[in-house]
C-alpha cells in the first residue's frame, strides 16, 4: 500500500445541493464535465457539508427551544443558546465545556467541537448537522458511482476537525467505502530490521486532508479525485477508526 505519486484533482461544479438531490448524480456529473473520466481505483472525496444538505440536515434556529443548561451556558460565554441545545441533541457524552468551547462525543462517536453541528455556509438562522449515519451515507455515494462508471473506487466522507495539542485544522474521514482506512504495520520489521508493535497509519484521514488543500473552504469544490495511490479495497468504515473506550487513555 502507498505511491510514489498520486493526483489530487479538485472537482468544481457541483451545484447548490438541497434536500433529496442525489449527490453521486451531481459528483458524476462534475466528472463528466472536467473530462477526466474515472479509472479503477480512483478515490473520491467527498465534503460532509454536500451530502447533509442532500439528506436533510438542516436545523432552524428559530424552531428549538433551548434547555435550561443551554441557556445558562449560553450566557455565560456569549453563545446562541438555541445553537448549543442543537449541539446537546447530538450529544452522547460532554468532554469538556469551557471558555466557550464544547467538546463531545457525538451519537455516532466522533469527539469534535459542538458534535459536528456547523454553522457556515447555510441560510440565516439555521445550523446543519453531521449525516445521522456517516457511512451508510459513503456507501449510498459509491453504489450510485460504482453504478454510473462500471469501475471499482472508493469514497471517502470529510469534514474538518480541530487537534489536541495541535494548532490548526485539518480534514478527516468520517465515512469510508471501499477503502481499508487504517494501514497496520503491526509484526512487521522497520528498515533495521525491528519489530513494529504498535504502529497503525490512519489511511483515510491522510487521503481526506491531503484532497482538503484542492477543495478548499471557500473554494465551492466540495469535491476530490485522488488518483494513483494504492490501497487495500476489501472493505473499511469510518467507524474502525474511532478507539474504543478502552483504549482511550484521555477519557
Amino acid at each position: 500500500m502507498g505511491s510514489a505519486e498520486l493526483s489530487i484533482i479538485g472537482l468544481p461544479g457541483v451545484p447548490e445541493v438541497r434536500a433529496g438531490d442525489s449527490v453521486g448524480k451531481w459528483i458524476a456529473a462534475a466528472i463528466q464535465e472536467k473530462d477526466i473520466g474515472i479509472h479503477p481505483g480512483d478515490i473520491l472525496v467527498v465534503a460532509q457539508k454536500i451530502v447533509s444538505k442532500a439528506e436533510g440536515r438542516v436545523v432552524r434556529l428559530d424552531r428549538v427551544k433551548p434547555s435550561e443548561l443551554a441557556r445558562s451556558w449560553a450566557a455565560a460565554h456569549g453563545r446562541d443558546p438555541r445553537l448549543i441545545e442543537v449541539v446537546l441533541g447530538q450529544t452522547r457524552r460532554i468532554v469538556r465545556m469551557e471558555q466557550g468551547h464544547l467538546i463531545v462525543e457525538n451519537h455516532q462517536g466522533f469527539v469534535c467541537a459542538n458534535a459536528g453541528v456547523d454553522s457556515s455556509n447555510v441560510d440565516d438562522g439555521t445550523v446543519l448537522l453531521l449525516p445521522e449515519d456517516c457511512d451508510r451515507s459513503t456507501r449510498q455515494i459509491r453504489d450510485e458511482l460504482v453504478r454510473e462508471f462500471a469501475v471499482p473506487l472508493a469514497v471517502i466522507l470529510s469534514d474538518t476537525f480541530g487537534r489536541p495539542w495541535r494548532q490548526g485544522l485539518v480534514n478527516v474521514a468520517l465515512g469510508v467505502a471501499g477503502l481499508v482506512p487504517l494501514l497496520d504495520y503491526r509484526g512487521s520489521r522497520d528498515s533495521s530490521g525491528r519489530l513494529l508493535n504498535t504502529t497503525v497509519v490512519a489511511v483515510a484521514d491522510e487521503l481526506a486532508s491531503a484532497a482538503e488543500l484542492v477543495m478548499g473552504k471557500t473554494s465551492r469544490v466540495p469535491v476530490a479525485l485522488i488518483r494513483g495511490f494504492d490501497y487495500n479495497a476489501s472493505g473499511g468504515s469510518g467507524q474502525a477508526m474511532i478507539r474504543p473506550a478502552a483504549e482511550d487513555l484521555f477519557r
